[in-house]
């Protein structure tokens, strides 16, 4: 798939759900609840147990129907090896230019990570694809992005931090291309407890809070 394709369904779906768990096995059912509930993207960190190995059996059953990215990288080799796994795309949890210039060089769709306005602008320069802002809940959520919108009208935001299901609108309202969402999409609690059914659910409402408020945005007159 090239990668415009990568990256335009990253932002038709609008989100990207983060999961972070302590085995494969669990982080590929989290993967197969994610897409049962409409959601054909999905990030699964650098962070959990046998990762590649969890990378590597959800490419091969569900990478023509779901998007995979491998989050929390931290270093090239990572990088080439999450890749050779299966992931189609990269996320940096905090601004790494030398990671984003390499994923351009290698043409890969990176979602860069940045919090402050110098470190949007710097990552947005170096080539990022899409601006992950975060912890976006630590600098004022919503109100945050609308306010980087004003001077950044051109980068592309993705908010990632305290999203959740009752705020999710206000992000979009406020200008995002989409969001990251973890805790309030894949909870702890719930895989110790094998509960997958729950996340289908959730991804369902999550799919059709986000598709409610990009009609009701282009519903909207021009002013």
């Amino acid at each position: 798939m090239e990668r415009d394709a990568i990256l335009s369904g990253i932002l038709k779906a609008g989100v990207v759900p983060v999961v972070r768990t302590s085995t494969p096995e669990s982080a590929i059912r989290c993967v197969e609840s994610l897409e049962k509930g409409g959601i054909p993207v999905a990030e699964v960190t650098m962070t959990v147990p046998g990762a590649l190995r969890a990378l590597q059996s959800l490419a091969a059953e569900f990478g023509d129907r779901v998007l995979l990215g491998a989050g929390t990288v931290l270093d090239r080799d990572t990088a080439r090896a999450a890749l050779q796994s299966g992931a189609r795309f990269l996320l940096t949890p905090g601004l790494d230019v030398e990671m984003i210039e390499w994923a351009r060089s290698e043409s890969q769709v990176i979602l860069a990570g940045a919090l402050t306005p110098t470190e949007v602008l710097k990552a947005w320069k170096s080539g990022a694809d899409v601006v992950r802002v975060l912890p976006c809940n630590a600098v004022g959520g919503a109100a945050y992005i609308r306010s980087l919108r004003a001077p950044f009208p051109e980068i592309p935001l993705m908010p990632i931090g305290g999203v959740t299901l009752e705020n999710v609108g206000d992000y979009f309202r406020a200008g995002a291309v989409g969001v990251g969402v973890s805790g309030a999409l894949i909870d702890s609690a719930s895989v110790r407890q094998g509960r997958y059914e729950i996340f289908v659910e959730r991804a369902r409402r999550f799919v059709d809070a986000i598709k409610r408020t990009r009609r009701d945005l282009a519903a909207r007159p021009n002013v």
